[in-house]
Order: structure tokens, then C-alpha cells, then sequence
């Protein structure tokens, strides 16, 4: 975390986290005064790429193999000993007080009843906006054509056109 976030939040606990369900990928990290105390990071593709610090109560069971992935009979089995976006609502439960997709509990935040304000930042101008989209434009017209790729089973890339896929 870059260090005037860090500033930021002198004094404070600052807390970090992800989730991208393409990837089946969770990340958090805690940093406590500054100072980083937990940071994980895994995915099935990539496996654990950062495990600092002690585990924290919610992610015992998890480590523990109380909460494996079931497999299909043909399938390989799943390369961690738990699902990361499982492991990512716990933390959100655990962290925030709130799950986005995991089941409700009695004492978890409805985050559909949190109302936030939003902010549009504007140019009143146009001249920065209008800089953009000629940037914009000078780069898709550089480009050309979209291309499609689709990886191969032996990880090299074919390039398909629209049809066939």
C-alpha cells in the first residue's frame, strides 16, 4: 500500500479487500497502525501468491478443511483446500459486518439498506473530457480490427473469428 494511504490512516486500522469471480480470486490485507500484519492473496490458477501474518479466527476452519471444494468424478481435484470467494464472504462478514453474496446471517448489515452519496466529478470546461476522447479515438483507430484469441489446451493462442465461436 502505497505510504500517503498508509498516512492516511495513521493511528487507524486500514483494511484491503478483493474478490474477481472470473478467477475465482481473494485477496486482504490488514495493516494496523501502518503496519502490515495479514496480507492474502490466492487462486486456483495461481495458488497462494501471499500468505503474511498469522490467519485470522474466520479463516481457521477454512485452512483446517472444514470447507472443501466437492469434485465431479472426472475432475481433478481443486487445486486449494477451499474455494477463495467462500473465504472472501467470510471475510467480508468477519471484517465488515456484511456479506455481497454468501448467505445472511440474523447479525449481518442488509447492504441494500446502506444508502451512499455519489459524487460526479466534473470539468467544467470540456477541454480535459474533450482531450480524452480525441486520445480515445487516435488509439482505437490505431489499433485497427479487434482480433479473438482462444487458448489451446497446450497454452498456445489461435486466433477464431466471430463465427466460430
Amino acid at each position: 500500500m502505497p505510504e500517503h494511504l498508509r498516512n492516511a490512516g495513521a493511528g487507524r486500522r486500514i483494511i484491503m479487500h478483493g474478490m474477481h469471480s472470473v478467477v475465482d480470486w481473494f485477496c486482504f490485507a490488514v495493516w494496523e497502525d501502518g503496519r502490515l500484519v495479514r496480507s492474502l492473496s490466492l487462486s486456483p490458477g495461481s495458488g497462494i501468491r501471499e500468505n503474511i501474518g498469522e490467519p485470522y479466527d474466520f479463516e481457521v476452519p477454512y485452512w483446517a478443511g472444514e470447507h472443501s471444494v466437492p469434485g465431479w468424478p472426472d475432475w481433478q481435484p481443486y487445486p486449494l483446500p477451499f474455494h477463495p470467494l467462500e473465504l472472501g464472504e467470510e471475510a467480508l462478514r468477519a471484517l465488515f459486518g456484511f456479506v455481497v453474496e454468501g448467505r445472511l446471517r440474523p447479525d449481518d448489515l442488509d447492504v441494500e439498506a446502506v444508502h451512499l452519496h455519489g459524487f460526479r466529478v466534473t470539468d467544467p470546461s470540456g477541454e480535459e473530457q474533450a482531450a480524452r476522447e480525441a486520445e480515445y479515438e487516435q488509439a482505437r483507430q490505431s489499433m485497427g480490427l479487434s482480433r479473438w484469441f482462444w487458448v489451446e489446451p497446450d497454452g498456445t493462442m489461435q486466433e477464431v473469428n466471430f463465427d466460430s465461436l
